[in-house]
This record gives C-alpha cells, structure tokens and sequence, in this order.
C-alpha cells in the first residue's frame, strides 16, 4: 500500500478521480525475469494481450523484449503499435478471418491454427500469396478439467484446437502441409493445478514425438505450451513458480529443453495480475440489520468475473484513509457495492475491514489481469485513470474517460455512414 500512499502525496490522484488503478511496473519487470529464467532466453514469452491491452503496458513489456499473444485482429494492432515484432507475435483466435489470415501471413506472425479447416484455408492463401506460413496447429490433449469448469479447456470437448485422439488426421495434416511446423496446447487458467498443465503439456509433447517418427525427420521445430500458471488471489493461495513449473515439465517430457524446439509461453495472469492494485473513494457507508455496505465507484464495469461468479474470483482488500494511511481497528463484515443498476454487483462479499466512512478509500488487490481488459460499458461508467510506477517515479498511462469520451464511445466514428443518399 506503500505506493498508493506516495501516489496520493504526490499528487497523482486529483479531486474527481473517484477510483484509480496503479500498476508496478518494477514487479511487472521481476515476473517477466521470473518467466525467462525458468524457460530460458532462447524461448519466446509472448505476453497474452488479453490479459492487459493497455498499450504503455504492451511497449514496457516489448522494451524488456517480450514477444506477443494475440487472439483478435485489434490485438495483432495493439501488440504492433507498441513495438512488438511482427515475428515476435503469436496469433491464436480461434475465428480467424481470411482477411486476418492474409494480414498475419503478409507480416510474417506466427499463427496457431485451430482446426483443419482453417489449416486448408491457410494454405490456400499462401499458395496465392506466395509466401510460406510460420504456423502450428491447435491441440486440445484432453486431459481433463481445472476448479473453474469457465477457464478450463482441456477436457473430453472444447471449443479450442483438434481433439488429441484424432492423431490419424493430425498426422495427416502434417503430411499434406509441409510448412506446418508446430504444436500448440493450452489447459486452461486459474484454477489448474500443475499435475493437469504438465500433463496437458506432456500429451501433445509426445504426439510431437509421434509425429517425427512417423513421417521422418524433426517435422516439429516450435513447441507452443500456452498460459495457466495461476496466481494467488487468497492468503492460503500457494501456485506453482514458473521454476517449479519448468522443472515438472522437464521431468515429463526430457527433450523439451534441450534444442530440439523452440519455445514459446503465452502467459497473461502470472505476468500481470499481482502488479497492480485498483482503489476507490467509499461514497456512501450503509447499514441494515446484519449488514454494512460500502458503496464504491468500482464494480462489474471492471470486475465482471467477481460480480457474476465470487466464489471462484475472489480479491484481497484493504482499507486507507483519504491520504492513503492504512486504517487500523476492529475488523467488520463489509459487503463492497459498487455503482451499477443491478443487484449482483457486489466485487467483494464479507471483506474483513475497520470500520469505514465516506471518503476513505478501499484498496482491490490483484488487478493487473483480466480486470480492466473486461471493462464493461453497462451504464456508460467512466473507466478510472490509470497510473504506473517505476523507479519511485509515477506516471499517467491512461487519462480517466470524460463524459465525452464514453458519448463519443457510443456514437462511434463521426465519420461513419449515417444511412440514405
């Protein structure tokens, strides 16, 4: 909370900011280090841009030399305007467009295809365009479901990749496409343990193995292996380190580090979500018969996961007073409210905090991922300004929306067509 304090003393939340998000970007920095001294220099870490869009965050990132996940054609943009190399961009929708395709193929991006389908389509598209795809193919290893069914894809049926049981055509494919070189597997996010990522891991890490004996010679050159690592968003919350993570699968599948692949991580929440921490003014304090509410400017417009599934999402709070002092004292059940018009949107049940009263400020912990990149524009809130530290110095990396911004938001382009003649 040490940093919200010097925020507040250095003047970087002004009057009307009623909520704000602020980001370490010296921790961002640590974690990255975590990633590349566990899977090695010579692996891609490719930050998932779903994770965290914002573009200062992306260029940080791109500057520490962090390649780019990318699963949308705004995101291919968002990871190229903040540097990132096109070589260094991974493309993984799983609805990709001919137009996306031609793009990806004309900047030279990595694409991981998600099915036979889309393979043919690449290919037809290369043999028009001349050029020679850099492309994996989606597995799905069917090894099963994490805690959270929502963020789990790797069970008997997913929407993602080619199921692990159709080798006859994964084989098949690779005989047809010559410049198909890799293999792509994600087991899902938060809540998979580390015995369901290796296995899910170590899987298609042997249909690599098959593929190679089968048809001859080192077919697979890339090795994709996704995300997942979680985080701990409770006390009691003890995730697997990117090292512990790295020396299971070194156990599991022998020559993954060995050369015979390049590399490539896809990680988002293990990169982001512990670097930053969101705080909002308490406007109002209510209290009924067995309950205290607090009544935030921060709710399902930012916490959308929390608001409609809490037991599975759950965050660490804190309570300051208004110049950023923790506040001490008996602690209470505080049902946090935030600002929108439905009944569901409580981001926190039962924090235990001192007691509360308008104007202090209630501190989210967490926050760095999959928070803000699911802002939602119910009730045409204004996204909070967002600020970063590095080095003891602050700085803005998004201005809070004006009231004109989200109207503009909802117009759309002033130029777009308005219909008739």
């Amino acid at each position: 909370m040490e940093l919200v304090r010097k925020a507040l003393d250095a003047g970087m939340v002004r009057e009307d900011d009623t909520a704000f998000v602020l980001y370490d970007l010296d921790l961002l920095e640590r974690r990255l280090g975590d990633v590349v001294a566990a899977f090695g220099p010579q692996a891609l870490a490719a930050a998932a841009v779903k994770a965290n869009p914002l573009p200062p965050v992306l260029a940080f990132l791109a500057g520490l030399g962090a390649g780019a996940e990318a699963a949308s054609l705004p995101e291919i943009h968002l990871a190229l305007e903040a540097g990132v190399a096109p070589a260094r961009i991974v493309f993984d929708s799983p609805a990709k467009t001919v137009e996306e395709l031609r793009l990806a193929l004309a900047r030279g991006i990595r694409v991981n295809a998600d099915n036979f389908e889309e393979l043919a389509r690449l290919g037809e598209l290369a043999a028009t365009l001349g050029i020679a795809p850099r492309a994996g193919l989606r597995v799905n290893p069917q090894v099963g479901l994490g805690r959270i069914r929502a963020t789990s894809v790797a069970g008997a049926y997913s929407k993602f990749g080619v199921p692990v049981t159709q080798r006859e055509a994964i084989l098949a494919a690779f005989a047809r496409h010559p410049w198909l070189d890799g293999l792509h597997v994600h087991i899902g996010s938060q809540g998979c343990p580390l015995d369901l990522l290796v296995a899910g891991v170590g899987a298609v890490y042997d249909l690599a193995g098959e593929i190679d004996r089968r048809l001859g010679g080192r077919r697979v050159r890339c090795f994709d292996f996704g995300g997942g690592l979680p985080v701990a968003y409770r006390d009691t919350d003890a995730p697997p380190t990117p090292e512990t993570y790295a020396a299971a699968l070194a156990v599991r599948c022998p020559e993954l580090f060995s050369g015979r692949f390049r590399l490539v991580t896809e990680f988002g929440r293990f990169l982001h979500a512990p670097c930053a921490v969101a705080a909002s003014r308490v406007e109002y304090v209510k209290r009924q018969i067995g309950h205290r509410t607090a009544v935030l400017h921060l709710g399902a417009d930012m916490f959308v996961r929390e608001c409609y599934n809490p037991r599975n999402w759950p965050h660490r709070t804190r309570a300051l007073t208004p110049d950023g002092r923790e506040k001490g004292g008996r602690a209470y059940s505080w049902h946090l409210a935030g600002p929108l018009c439905f009944s569901g949107d409580f981001p926190v049940w039962r924090a235990k905090l001192p007691e509360l009263a308008p104007g202090d400020l209630v501190v989210v912990e967490d926050v760095g991922a999959y928070t803000l990149a699911m802002w939602s524009r119910y009730n045409s809130r204004q996204m909070p300004r967002i600020l970063a530290a590095r080095g003891g110095r602050f700085t803005v990396l998004r201005e809070r929306e004006t009231p004109a911004d989200v109207v503009r938001f909802w117009r759309g382009a002033a130029d777009a067509p308005t219909g008739g003649e």
